[in-house]
């Protein structure tokens, strides 16, 4: 094996810690062609399709992009913003909050974001971060609940990276947080607000993005996590078993997927006599295409149509102070015993050009 070049190591170099938060990732532009570019790298990671690769290769190829990149363009210009990519601009804002909130409380780090597919690719982050002298990198998934198809494929891209490094950095992976108490209370405050809004509908349903029934078969624990974080809601809004339900969305292909899925139920639903449902998504940190289209509008289509009469889409975590508070919390807790601590002197600094970030992140969030 060959390894990369790298500048000779300097003896005496200050530690410096970096977080990197990353996200599943979007197309460049709501067009057929960027689609397929995202969707070719996407479907062939053998992580999300676990089918022999010959086989999955001839499928993806001449039937699958040929067909669903255009599809799935029309459904992505649905959702599109000014600014770009829905999941994209909630990530970069996630993350500048995220970075004034850390330096608030003196820890000392930089804060930078990655798209497992797309970009800025997780690669292309490392380098720069490895560039600028950062050797301890804790590394922030945007996954709450784990799942091979999702959070172990960031972890397969930063392993085969550094694969290629001869010096490399020191590593922390947060695997999960789907239980984590300040992720909790940031889902249950959300909710909460919706209902001081706009009052408590019939029932809730929590739908989650699914994944193959047979990979719940073979170990993965994101079934299990799901429900978990689904009950942990529950309970702190005192909600009972019979107030809402766990689904599943985003079925792809004929082989039987965790269910009961979320479309199906919502019609179900809609036939028993609920008239009025609130839907949130608690696996999704940001807003995105299966939120934003598949629920916030094709669910609510499905079922109005089968006899609902209130839909009411609950918004992802996205920007809340809650959700950066638990994020800066998760950071915190995954650093202990890492020389992250600011001086006194160095903090203001930083404040002020932490608050320069949060206020132009706030700027970009008003103008969407």
């Amino acid at each position: 094996m060959s390894f990369n070049q790298e500048p000779p190591y300097k003896h005496g170099s200050l530690t410096k810690t970096a977080v990197l938060f990353v996200n599943l990732g979007t197309p460049e532009a709501p067009t057929p062609a960027a689609v397929r570019v995202y969707l070719k790298e996407f479907l062939s990671d053998p992580r999300v399709v676990e089918i022999p690769r010959l086989i999955w290769w001839l499928i993806l190829n001449g039937i699958i992009l040929p067909f669903r990149s255009k599809q799935s363009a029309h459904k992505y210009a649905t959702i599109w913003t000014p600014e770009g990519s829905p999941l994209k601009v909630h990530t970069e804002k996630q993350s500048q909050l995220l970075q004034s909130n850390l330096t608030a409380r003196g820890i000392d780090v930089r804060v930078e974001m990655a798209m497992r597919y797309g970009h800025p690719s997780v690669p292309s982050v490392l380098d720069k971060l490895k560039a600028d002298g950062f050797d301890r990198i804790l590394l922030l998934p945007a996954y709450p609940q784990y799942s091979a198809t999702t959070t172990a494929s960031i972890f397969d891209a930063v392993f085969s990276h550094f694969a290629n490094i001869r010096n490399v950095p020191e590593l922390r992976l947060i695997k999960h947080y789907h239980d984590h108490d300040a992720y909790i209370t940031a889902l249950a405050q959300t909710l909460r607000t919706h209902w001081e809004q706009h009052g408590r509908a019939d029932k809730l349903v929590m739908s989650f993005h699914g994944v193959p029934k047979r990979t719940l078969m073979m170990g993965d624990p994101y079934h299990c996590e799901c429900y978990k974080t689904a009950r942990l809601i529950a309970e702190k809004c005192g909600l009972s078993k019979e107030d809402y339900l766990v689904t599943f969305q985003s079925r792809f292909g004929k082989a039987e997927w965790l269910q009961p899925y979320t479309a199906p139920t919502l019609e179900k639903l809609a036939a028993e006599g609920v008239k009025r449902l609130d839907v949130m998504c608690p696996g999704f940190t940001s807003d995105c295409l299966e939120t934003l289209e598949e629920i916030a509008m094709e669910a609510k289509e499905d079922f109005l149509a089968a006899g609902g009469t209130e839909y009411r889409y609950i918004s992802c975590l996205n920007e809340s102070n809650t959700w950066i508070d638990a994020m800066a919390d998760l950071v915190v807790s995954h650093t202990q015993g890492w020389p992250v601590n600011l001086s006194d002197a160095d903090q203001q600094a930083r404040l002020a050009d932490a608050e320069t970030g949060r206020r132009q992140a706030l700027a970009l969030g008003a103008n969407q």
